[in-house]
């Protein structure tokens, strides 16, 4: 039984060799350990603030590169839509100026085929004035010849006569 049941000495020695070891530790190694063990506290802390401070930095980023993006966006929109808008305007002035252009040409043509059907009407009459003056004066001098060869002769330059 006597191993089972530890001697008076003993413990006394064991408890005495525990309280120093406590002591020794206490004052020399325990302080280092735990300024060790609160530094790495503090290390781990700050690791973990500077992270969660990065991350919310990343967030408003995230957040200020998507509404710049968004910008860019409505600003391209409306670039777009201003463009589309001037097309438009460029493509109705110049179809107005093409319309306009078109209508002085066949008013001016309309004006060319009246002025040269006035041409054509009074070249004609001054033709048809000087046959009816040759005819008559030729019809005088035989008209004083006289009457029934006057006749013959009337039919005859009547005959001859081109009415195109």
């Amino acid at each position: 039984m006597n191993l089972v049941t530890p001697g008076i000495g003993l413990l006394f020695w064991m408890t005495l060799t525990f309280l120093i070891l406590l002591f020794v530790l206490g004052k020399f190694a325990w302080k280092p350990i735990l300024q060790s063990l609160k530094a790495r506290e503090e290390k781990i802390s700050n690791s973990l603030a500077l992270a969660k401070s990065t991350q919310e930095e990343m967030k408003k980023l995230k957040a200020d590169n998507e509404a710049l993006l968004k910008e860019a966006r409505e600003e391209r929109d409306q670039i777009i839509r201003s463009a589309q808008k001037m097309k438009e305007v460029i493509v109705s002035e110049a179809r107005q100026k093409a319309q306009t252009e078109a209508d002085k040409i066949i008013e001016s043509a309309r004006e060319n085929i009246q002025n040269e059907k006035m041409a054509a009407i009074i070249d004609l009459k001054n033709q048809m004035a000087e046959l009816s003056i040759e005819v008559a004066e030729k019809v005088i001098r035989r008209e004083l010849a006289d009457l029934p060869s006057q006749k013959k002769y009337l039919d005859e330059e009547l005959k001859s006569l081109n009415f195109n």
